[in-house]
């Protein structure tokens, strides 16, 4: 069977054909969730999101202009949509991306429900080196966050990128590159601030 393009998926939501706006559900869902959940940092504030995203493009899908892709569209309404979030609460540190949803005491206390069973060192040391990752570009500034999660982690192209920011795609690039400059000096930074591993 044929795959359809979202954009037709789009179109045949407008005209009423059923299952059509469940089919863009589900083919993004997951790609959102992660894309909220790194930018917000707050797994259960990332579902919500999804959410609502998904209802905005379901009341503006008749303001959609065919002539468009849907992806960058897409990712317009969700990168508005975490920022708006993250506006309302004051940019408060929230939980550890790691957190599992609905676990309100945090990674640990999840772990410790969920395993009985002790962690590998090696998982151990991936769990705190992404942990370490995510902290460094928790403090980036968040128009470099935003283009290093949508190029870096979303693999997003320039083009798109540029569509959803409303800048050129010069602008990406520039911006990409001090995203990552900026993230390898506070990365830097982070090293050389870590006591020496314990033998």
């Amino acid at each position: 069977m044929e795959t359809k393009r979202d954009e037709q998926l789009l179109a045949d939501h407008l005209a009423g054909v059923a299952g059509a706006f469940d089919q863009l559900v589900a083919r993004y869902a997951d790609e959102l969730y992660s894309f909220f959940v790194r930018f917000v940092g707050q797994p259960t504030a990332a579902e919500d999101l999804v959410q609502e995203t998904f209802l905005q493009v379901h009341l503006a899908a008749g303001s959609f202009d065919p002539g468009r892709v849907f992806k960058p569209w897409l990712y317009t309404i969700a990168a508005n949509k975490a920022r708006d979030y993250l506006r309302s609460r004051g940019r408060r540190p929230t939980q550890s991306l790691d957190a599992v949803i609905g676990e309100e005491d945090g990674p640990a206390h999840a772990a410790q429900v969920e395993s009985p069973v002790a962690a590998a060192p090696e998982q151990i040391a991936a769990d705190e080196l992404r942990a370490r990752v995510r902290a460094v570009i928790g403090r980036l500034p968040e128009n470099l966050q935003l283009i290093l999660l949508l190029g870096h982690y979303q693999r997003l192209p320039y083009a798109e990128i540029a569509e959803i920011l409303g800048i050129p795609v010069g602008t990406v690039k520039s911006r990409l590159h001090a995203a990552v400059t900026q993230f390898a000096r506070l990365w830097q930074q982070t090293a050389n601030s870590q006591p020496p591993p314990a033998y």
